[in-house]
């Protein structure tokens, strides 16, 4: 594909349409709060699996066009800094060393609580490509230069992935109690104890245990997540870690 010879420009959409300007200019754009550049074609045959993830983050849907993007959605919208997630936010532009145009969507922006702003491709490394590496490595410098961060991400640890699925259940706001349970909660694990025996302390499991699910989804509550959540898994409140 060869070096960049010439400036970025980005391209977005929002309710006032579709907008292209340089990149240079665009760096204080809310992209998170715009529409995605393009969609997920779903088709007979099909072997990647397009869906919509409800995202507690956004209080709507984001899109994926595969269940790696689905997973990656799901940890940034489990990210308590996260505060904004699109799919497919913007397009990039820029010029190769024969000058034709290059484009790449990449497949998430993220904003976090501090303003900083990061952009997400995700693809299992063992398929990255020279083609899809030479991307990447363009869309780094372009981040660079609009000081956003970029990650390029493939498979989750396989447990860590399965604990956040679970808590992922739980991450819609009906799953909060009553603010006197949730006080209960934070203060009976105020200290690391074992998961369902220190829940039951506040009266019966089926009952109590979406309500602490829910505090492990949102940051309150903590738990090593490296290991499977078991009844006996060490939980505590979030500042005693």
């Amino acid at each position: 594909m060869g070096p960049v010879t010439e400036g970025f420009e980005v391209s977005w959409r929002d309710a006032g349409g579709e907008h292209r300007r340089p990149l240079a200019e665009a760096t204080t754009i809310e992209f998170e709060a715009g529409l995605p550049v393009r969609g997920f074609p779903s088709y007979r045959g099909q072997r990647n699996f397009p869906g919509l993830y409800w995202s507690a983050t956004t209080g709507g849907h984001v899109g994926f066009e595969s269940w790696l993007e689905r997973d990656h959605a799901m940890l940034l919208d489990f990210t308590p800094e996260v505060i904004g997630l699109l799919s497919q936010p913007l397009w990039l532009f820029w010029r190769n060393e024969k000058g034709r145009v290059v484009s790449h969507a990449p497949d998430y922006f993220a904003r976090f609580e501090d303003g900083r702003g990061l952009l997400v491709d995700c693809r299992p490394l063992d398929r990255v490509d020279e083609r899809s590496a030479a991307k990447f490595a363009v869309t780094q410098l372009a981040c660079e230069s609009a000081s956003w961060g970029y990650r390029v991400v493939g498979a989750v640890d396989a447990i860590r992935m399965s604990n956040v699925r679970w808590l992922a259940g739980y991450r819609h706001p009906r799953h909060g109690a009553a603010a006197g349970v949730i006080e209960r909660l934070l203060a009976v694990f105020s200290a690391p104890s074992p998961l369902v025996g220190q829940a039951s302390l506040l009266g019966d499991p089926i009952a109590v245990l979406p309500a602490l699910f829910h505090l492990l989804w949102h940051g309150r509550l903590r738990a090593d997540l490296s290991k499977p959540l078991t009844d006996t898994t060490l939980v505590s409140r979030a500042e005693a870690w």
